[in-house]
């Protein structure tokens, strides 16, 4: 299948290789010059602007827009909407707020446009472990997309089959899902990456208590010197608190016990936020995942050893890089 991609940084630029890999078309675009030329050396087609990307793709057109949540991202749709056409797909991949993907829905359908938003998950590893995608669009359109999600998506891989899974059938165990119409991706996101920072901080607590089990605090005969990567390794294997953030974690603690390395200063990156405002719209309790979004807003004014496991995690799933030490 063809596709262009608009936004080359690390989330777009894997999954142009994986699609690439898996015998799609890519045209791709990107500011930066040096972005599209290292791609085009990997078999993707490159663009000057998205002008010269949209006219290197063939009717019916699809576009994949991988580039920050906000103004880039409605810059970049309404700069794709004028110039594509009847039945083209404007696919926006970024961490956009729902509200946002219905709204450009209704404007992009009155010019015979479809929007499919879709919340991928995978960060910097999904070039070899797939994306988590969850869809959101016409049905029309998300079906004809279905090639592109299938490669990009994990499959079923070694993880064991739910049982009566069989009976339901469905994209879902493949790793991509239509969950509903326009903003029912995003909104399923959104939501994924509340939990998520619920799980990190359970973890950070966890291991910040683990640490300081050795503390003068503590009375002499209940101290303890915790070695916390052979910890985190012995949970990786048959505990119930087993996860891939969990290897991360043991990943990180082996490079460096201390997390010297780590400010403990800890961004959200706004889908937290919006969790918390979609859970007070429908009047749900969220203790856990209010508590933890504002541990990170407290984590920018002083740092505990959790804050480092939490900028730890941060960076291995996603390559994010916190303030450095000192700064």
């Amino acid at each position: 299948m063809e596709i262009g991609m608009v936004g080359l940084g690390r989330m777009g630029s894997n999954m142009v290789r994986r699609l690439i890999r898996g015998g799609h078309r890519c045209v791709v675009y990107d500011l930066s010059v040096a972005n599209v030329q290292a791609l085009g050396k990997e078999g993707a087609h490159g663009a000057a602007s998205i002008q010269d990307l949209v006219n290197k793709l063939s009717t019916p057109r699809a576009v994949w827009v991988m580039v920050p949540a906000g103004t880039p991202t409605e810059e970049t749709v309404a700069a794709l909407s004028s110039l594509m056409s009847d039945r083209d797909v404007i696919i926006d991949g970024g961490n956009s707020y729902f509200k946002d993907d219905v709204r450009r829905a209704k404007a992009l359908a009155a010019k015979g446009i479809y929007y499919v938003d879709v919340g991928t998950s995978g960060g910097i590893w999904g070039v070899e472990r797939g994306y988590s995608l969850m869809i959101g669009g016409d049905s029309e359109a998300v079906g004809g997309l279905d090639p592109l999600f299938r490669t990009l998506a994990p499959g079923r891989g070694e993880i064991a089959r739910t049982p009566g899974r069989e009976k339901k059938g469905g994209t879902a165990e493949e790793g991509y899902l239509h969950c509903g119409p326009a903003g029912a991706g995003h909104f399923v996101k959104m939501v994924h990456n509340g939990i998520e920072y619920g799980l990190m901080q359970a973890y950070a607590e966890g291991f910040d208590i683990l640490r300081n089990a050795g503390s003068q605090e503590v009375a002499k005969d209940h101290r303890y010197e915790l070695d916390l990567a052979d910890i985190a390794e012995v949970w990786r294997r048959g505990s119930v608190v087993g996860s891939w953030l969990l290897d991360l974690t043991a990943m990180a603690l082996l490079e460096n016990p201390s997390l010297s390395n780590y400010t403990g200063f800890v961004q959200d990156s706004g889908e937290g936020r919006w969790t918390l405002m979609a859970a007070i719209e429908e009047a749900v309790p969220a203790e856990v995942l209010s508590a933890s979004l504002y541990a990170r807003f407290r984590s920018r004014l002083s740092h505990t050893f959790a804050e480092k496991v939490l900028s730890a995690m941060r960076q291995k799933f996603g390559g994010h890089v916190e303030r450095p030490t000192g700064g």
